[in-house]
């Protein structure tokens, strides 16, 4: 039982060594001891005392052993005012289909400025466990990946695998790679054929059969066959196009993709697969038109743009607080339909000159928040493809909604059950009636009140009852928010900085 212990410890050291960007010998020179000592603590082979671990932990900034070290809360005490200036990190989606995209390169990849999140880090444990070398390169969270001569698709870390959907994007690039490989199911559940069919549809072009039993995907590819006239996906998915795009990018010969996403995640992995050598065609359009190559091998630097649904999480927190706050490196054209409807709502705000993103294509501008009396829209507020309102959006407008005079239908059609989530609002003074799973009414203004609530599994709506709870009066707690580091990093310290009183805790 011990030794388990022990072991358990060590891989803890390693993975937060490695998360850390050192190699055994730096992290021994920063404890004043030996590289020896160090492979002996990550192999389980070291008795450690409560002293040592505590200095391992400060030396790589990772707190190793946690006094009940359950699920990480958060305390918010509130109503808050925000000020000051914060800047809008790059893509969470751009990064990870980036990631997944390296596997087309054999040479060295370096991304600039990654969003360090837990989905990124579930990645980078499964690239790891394919023999692929990550490294952490500095503060700005540069990001080198230089891949194996030859992938250990047998050896894929499956627990890492499960806790991301992402994984589903490995088969676009992997066709290329092995004649018959397995990928553990995404996302921790059976997706059963609806949800995977679109990829399957979009892939099988290219020679690609997948069986999915046993919690896995079992893939073949039959070489022969290749892409014979244009491939129309059935359904206008961003993680679908991807797949399509790092398919056709390693096809030597031209492919015709209609129907295609050109959301900003798409176009930021069509701006790198351009930087590999491959040419693309009709990028920001429904038709791409991809010429591949039949092996890339190039050593480039990459830096993804930002982020628009980060960019509208913090507007979200300006307007509900009713604070002036700047806003830099807004993505602009993936937020104009969600700026006009707010326009309509009656935000008021300042939008500087526009500026390129470090990747030379997307337009930034910096936005000043005014304080603001909003109105209920006329219409509906509804999702579409881009150039439509993001998806990802539609939440934020449910916590704006509800400081707003007035009643606003949100319609959110794409997911089965999401909008139900919104409902949560409710625990904090909210009026938020379910209509049916994909749409609910809001009435407003809300004067919200401080409450206990477990965060939502989904994503965005956590986000969502956190900003609720900045303009509530009193103290909220929200509990387990893993969900939120899965694709922000550092939001609560980051509101911090602006003015909210968030304070993370553990239950001991």
């Amino acid at each position: 039982m011990t030794d388990d212990y022990k072991g358990r410890i060590g891989n803890l050291v390693r993975d937060a060594r490695k998360h850390r960007g050192l190699t055994q010998t730096q992290l021994a020179e920063r404890l004043a001891t030996s590289q020896s000592a160090i492979n002996r603590i990550e192999k389980g082979q070291q008795n450690l005392s409560l002293e040592m671990i505590a200095r391992i932990g400060s030396a790589l900034e990772s707190e190793i052993v946690a006094l009940g070290a359950g699920p990480t809360h958060l305390r918010v005490t509130g109503p808050t005012t925000l000020s000051g200036e914060i800047d809008v990190k790059t893509s969470k989606n751009a990064g990870v289909a980036l990631l997944c995209a390296t596997l087309l390169n054999k040479g060295r990849t370096t991304l600039r400025k990654v969003a360090r999140i837990e989905e990124v880090n579930r990645l980078l444990e499964v690239l790891n466990s394919l023999g692929v070398q990550t490294r952490w390169l500095n503060e700005d969270n540069d990001l080198e990946i230089i891949p194996p001569k030859v992938l250990r698709l047998d050896a894929i870390d499956e627990a890492a695998a499960r806790r991301t959907r992402s994984v589903i994007m490995f088969l676009g690039p992997l066709l290329h790679r092995s004649e018959e490989f397995q990928l553990p199911y995404a996302g921790g559940c059976n997706l059963g054929e609806r949800t995977v069919e679109p990829h399957m549809a979009a892939l099988r072009p290219f020679g690609l059969q997948v069986k999915a039993t046993d919690g896995s995907y079992h893939a073949s590819v039959d070489p022969k066959i290749q892409p014979g006239r244009p491939i129309v996906l059935t359904e206008r998915g961003d993680t679908v196009t991807e797949n399509a795009l790092m398919a056709a990018a390693l096809h030597p010969g031209t492919t015709v993709i209609r129907n295609a996403s050109s959301n900003y995640m798409v176009q930021d992995l069509c701006f790198y697969l351009q930087k590999l050598g491959v040419t693309v065609e009709g990028i920001g359009t429904t038709t791409l038109t991809v010429t591949g190559l039949e092996e890339i091998d190039v050593d480039l630097e990459y830096a993804p743009s930002e982020d628009p649904i980060e960019a509208m999480s913090l507007l979200a927190a300006a307007i509900v607080t009713s604070s002036e706050i700047t806003i830099r490196r807004v993505p602009i054209e993936f937020m104009e339909i969600e700026l006009a409807t707010l326009e309509e709502m009656g935000f008021s705000y300042e939008r500087g000159a526009e500026y390129a993103a470090l990747n030379g294509k997307t337009r930034l501008v910096d936005i000043v928040t005014k304080r603001s009396m909003l109105r209920a829209p006329l219409d509906k507020i509804h999702p579409m493809p881009f150039p439509g309102l993001n998806i990802d959006n539609l939440p934020f407008f449910a916590v704006i909604a509800a400081v707003a005079q007035g009643q606003t239908l949100l319609h959110d059609w794409v997911y089965e059950n999401r909008a139900i989530y919104l409902t949560e609002l409710n625990k904090l003074g909210g009026q938020v009636k379910l209509l049916d799973p994909h749409r609910v009414m809001i009435e407003g203004p809300t004067h919200f009140s401080g409450t206990e609530i477990v965060c939502p599994p989904a994503l965005r709506p956590a986000v969502v009852i956190l900003l609720a709870m900045l303009a509530a009066k009193g103290t909220s707690v929200l509990r387990s928010t893993y969900v939120i580091a899965r694709g922000y990093e550092d939001l609560a310290e980051r509101l911090n900085q602006l003015g909210a009183n968030i304070e993370p805790f553990r239950d001991i």
